[in-house]
């Protein structure tokens, strides 16, 4: 291709020869134009990134340490506390963060909050859905709600000028939700469609069976339902369930990019009778361990190997630790081992991914609570190879301990980790290996 155009333009030139003397010497002058800008080292000369573009006006670099917008946290008399950072930037987030979930739930309410997810910014007492739509749609506001097993969030994305109606607009759906009966059957057919589709999720179904097989108490209750307790829920019985627990002593009202003192002018006028509950236990859950098979038509098998890491959030410094590791030991799909900027630098990359092709994904995972936590390994492979990559992923988890073949330079607190690896899941795995294999 380059030396197709260096030959054109020297016929370009010897037909210009006979033409006047100034017009042959523009063309020589365009054809050594030309060579130049083909030639890799004048090229490399002319733009060295070692030298500031000419002209180009750079911005001051950042400073070393950047200043962090203080948390200013707020109890309004009713007890729900107000908590905002006010960070630059044109848009705002708010959200209700409410002390709610699955661990809550027994009996005829299992499945409530999974839910109330899906009843989220739908009627309440002053607007129907169709109108909240329309208001989301003119201020280009973006909301959205999830279960978990120990919160329930809602949020509202929007400018910060729309701030004010969106602070209106979520206060309403928290406080004023009408769940009707025909918008909570309509709910409950999409939620069978999804639930019978869960196990075209492995992942997804992985994680939640290890929830049930590895705990004994509210963790364990199921935060998808089964499809025979979608059968006992109706209006009436999630309408109890959110007068019972959406109570103002556990609910959070939390934004950033949004005045502390701006938020709190409509919030005690808007929250200020919001109805406290009587206090309430948490649920307590115990970890137990164990082992859960499912048997699925598939050419590949998916497994789940974790084990217990004590504390959960309420012991900040080994929480970060474990996720600090999880992200160092990193992982992905076997399918971006050859692309860049995909995880494939990663230490389970290098050191399984690159290594094993019968694995197509090999990753690390944490699920953290308040109190507990896991941590472990989630992979696919085919199925003659299930039992190399269990053990492979035992092998890399006690390696994180291990000293000389750690991630880090390895602390107590990642030590205990390595511990709980070695106590909890050295022998079930080979135990495990014999029982199935």
């Amino acid at each position: 291709m380059l030396s197709g155009m260096l030959r054109s333009s020297t016929r370009v030139l010897r037909k210009l020869c006979g033409l006047e003397p100034a017009a042959a010497a523009a063309a020589r002058r365009l054809s050594a134009a030309e060579a130049s800008a083909t030639s890799p080292s004048a090229s490399a000369r002319d733009n060295s990134l070692l030298r500031p573009l000419p002209g180009l006006d750079l911005p001051p670099p950042l400073p070393d340490n950047l200043g962090r917008s203080p948390t200013r946290i707020t109890t309004l008399p009713c007890g729900i506390r107000v908590a905002t950072e006010d960070v630059p930037g044109p848009s705002a987030c708010i959200g209700f963060f409410i002390n709610s979930g699955s661990i809550y739930e027994s009996g005829e309410t299992t499945g409530v909050s999974y839910m109330l997810e899906k009843m989220a910014f739908k009627d309440t007492k002053h607007r129907r859905h169709r109108n909240l739509v329309h208001e989301l749609e003119l201020a280009g506001g973006n909301v959205g709600a999830s279960c978990a097993r120990e919160q329930m969030v809602y949020s509202y994305d929007t400018l910060k000028g729309y701030m004010p109606e969106a602070i209106e607009i979520l206060i309403d759906c928290m406080r004023n939700p009408l769940f009707l009966q025909e918008e909570v059957e309509r709910q409950l057919v999409l939620a069978r469609e999804e639930i019978q589709n869960l196990q075209k999720n492995p992942e997804r179904f992985l994680h939640e069976q290890l929830n049930l097989v590895g705990f004994s108490g509210a963790i364990a209750n199921p935060l998808i339902p089964p499809e025979d307790a979608l059968a006992r829920i109706n209006g009436k019985t999630i309408q109890k369930f959110y007068h019972e627990n959406y109570t103002a002593d556990r609910v959070v009202l939390a934004a950033s990019g949004v005045d502390h003192e701006r938020l709190l002018n409509y919030s005690e006028f808007l929250l200020h009778d919001w109805h406290t509950g009587s206090p309430v236990e948490k649920p307590k859950s115990t970890y137990v361990g164990g082992d859960s098979r499912h048997r699925a038509d598939s050419d590949t098998t998916h497994v789940a190997l974790a084990f217990e890491v004590p504390g959960g959030w309420l012991q900040e410094r080994d929480a970060t630790i474990m996720t600090v590791i999880q992200t160092l030991m990193g992982g992905g799909g076997s399918f971006s081992s050859g692309g860049p900027g995909k995880g494939m630098h990663s230490r389970l990359y290098l050191r399984v991914l690159n290594k094993y092709h019968a694995v197509q994904s090999f990753s690390a995972f944490s699920n953290v609570y308040d109190n507990t936590g896991l941590f472990g390994i989630y992979m696919t492979t085919s199925s003659d190879f299930v039992a190399k990559a269990v053990d492979v992923a035992t092998s890399e988890l006690i390696a994180v301990a291990t000293p000389g073949e750690g991630i880090l330079n390895l602390t107590s607190s990642v030590y205990s980790i390595g511990n709980c690896c070695r106590r909890y899941w050295k022998a079930a795995v080979d135990l495990w290996l014999q029982e199935a294999y």
